[in-house]
C-alpha cells in the first residue's frame, strides 16, 4: 500500500482525512463547536447540555459520513488547485450535512435539531475555519522546521551512540587487528548514517543492516554476555521509517538490560506487518531498580517526537514492563516509496 510519506499536511496541501490526526482533529473540532454553540443559545448548563445531545442525533452521522466521504476522494481532490480543491471540501462537507438534517429532520419534525439551511450554515462556517486551521498547521511544520528539529532530535542521540562504537573499535586494535578492521568498516558505515542528511524516510532493510552492524561492535564489546534474537521472516523490507529509529532503541536495550547484568541477556527483535501497519517489537532483560543505568528517557522521547514529526498521530511508541522483561513497540503504518514507472517500449516488428 502506497501512502503519503508524510502524515502532517504541509502548507498548500489538502488534508488527508484517511490519516487519523486529521479525522481526529476534525472531530473533536466539530463537537467543541456544536457544543459551544448549544451553551450558547440556552438559558443553563442543563437545558445547553440535553439541546447538544439532541443536536448530536444529526451531527454525528453527518460528521461520520463527511468524513468517509472525504476519506474516499482525498487522492482525487488533492490533484485540484489549493483553492479549488478548499471549494470542493467544503461543499462536500456542506451537501452530506444538508441531506442528513433533511432526512432527519421529515424523520423527527418534533425536535429540536438543526433545519437544514441552519445545519449547511454551521458546516460552512466549521469546514471554513478547519481548512484555515490545517493550513495555518501546515505552515508550523513547515519544510525548513521539522528539517531543523529533526537535525537537533538526531544530534542528541549522537554522542552515547559514537562513544560505545569507538570504545569497541579501541579495545581490539592492538589484540586481534583484523576483527578491528572489519569493525573499523562497520564504524565507518555507522559514521556515514550519521553524517547523512536524515530529513527523508529510510526503508527499513537499510535500518536493520545499520543495526546489525552497530550490534556487531558491541558484540566485540560484550562478548558472550550479549545474545541477540532476530524475528524478522515477516518484515515488510521497502517499508519506509525515519532514519536511526531502531539502531537507538537497540542501544538503549543494550546499555539498560544487558550492561548492568552480570549474567548474560538477551536482546530480541521482532519486527513484522499487520494489515497496514508495520510493527517493531525490541525486548530486554530488565536488571531491576537500584541500577546506575536507570532513568534516561532522552532517547526514547526524542524517538516519540520523530515519529510524530514524519507520521503524527499514525505512529505510536509504547513501552512497558512484563516482570522481567522490559519492551518497546513501535506501531507505525505501511508506507512505502512510488515504483518508478517504466516507460513504454513498443514490441520489435519481425
Amino acid at each position: 500500500m502506497t501512502q503519503s510519506k508524510n502524515h502532517n499536511n504541509p502548507p498548500g496541501v489538502l488534508p488527508n482525512f484517511c490519516h487519523l490526526g486529521t479525522s481526529l482533529r476534525t472531530i473533536l473540532a466539530i463537537e467543541a463547536g456544536a457544543l459551544f454553540a448549544a451553551m450558547a443559545g440556552s438559558p443553563d448548563i442543563n437545558s445547553g447540555m440535553s439541546l447538544f445531545a439532541e443536536r448530536s442525533v444529526l451531527i454525528q452521522p453527518a460528521l461520520l459520513l463527511s468524513l468517509l466521504a472525504l476519506c474516499l476522494s482525498s487522492p482525487a481532490m488533492r490533484k485540484l488547485p489549493y483553492p479549488a480543491g478548499m471549494a470542493a471540501l467544503v461543499m462536500t462537507g456542506i451537501t452530506i450535512t444538508t441531506l442528513t438534517a433533511s432526512m432527519l429532520h421529515w424523520m423527527l419534525p418534533e425536535s429540536q435539531m438543526l433545519t437544514p439551511f441552519q445545519a449547511a450554515a454551521f458546516s460552512a462556517a466549521l469546514g471554513s475555519l478547519l481548512l484555515i486551521y490545517f493550513h495555518l498547521r501546515g505552515k508550523a511544520l513547515s519544510p525548513a522546521v521539522t528539517e531543523a528539529r529533526l537535525q537537533a532530535l538526531q544530534a542528541r542521540i549522537r554522542p552515547h551512540f559514537l562513544f560505545n562504537s569507538l570504545n569497541a573499535v579501541l579495545s581490539l586494535v592492538r589484540s586481534d587487528p583484523r576483527r578491528a578492521e572489519r569493525a573499523l568498516e562497520d564504524l565507518s558505515e555507522l559514521f556515514r548514517a550519521l553524517m547523512r542528511e536524515n530529513r527523508e524516510l529510510t526503508t527499513l532493510k537499510d535500518e536493520i543492516d545499520l543495526t546489525r552492524a552497530y550490534l556487531d561492535l558491541e558484540q566485540l564489546r560484550l562478548g558472550e554476555r550479549l545474545s541477540v534474537v532476530w524475528h524478522i521472516d515477516k518484515m515488510p523490507s521497502d517499508a519506509l521509517i525515519p532514519p536511526l529509529i531502531i539502531q537507538p532503541l537497540v542501544e538503549n536495550a543494550i546499555y539498560h538490560g544487558i550492561e548492568p547484568c552480570r549474567e548474560p541477556g538477551e536482546v530480541s527483535l521482532n519486527i513484522y506487518r499487520s494489515g497496514d501497519a508495520v510493527h517493531v517489537v525490541i525486548r530486554n532483560p530488565y536488571p531491576g531498580a537500584g541500577s546506575h543505568h536507570s532513568g534516561n528517557k532522552l532517547a526514547m522521547a526524542n524517538i516519540r517526537e520523530r515519529l510524530e514529526l514524519h507520521f503524527d498521530l499514525d505512529a505510536t511508541l509504547k513501552s512497558q514492563l512484563m516482570g522481567a522483561v522490559y519492551q518497546v513497540h513501535i506501531t507505525l503504518p505501511y508506507t512505502r516509496a512510488p515504483q518508478p514507472t517504466r516507460p513504454f517500449a513498443p514490441t520489435p516488428r519481425g
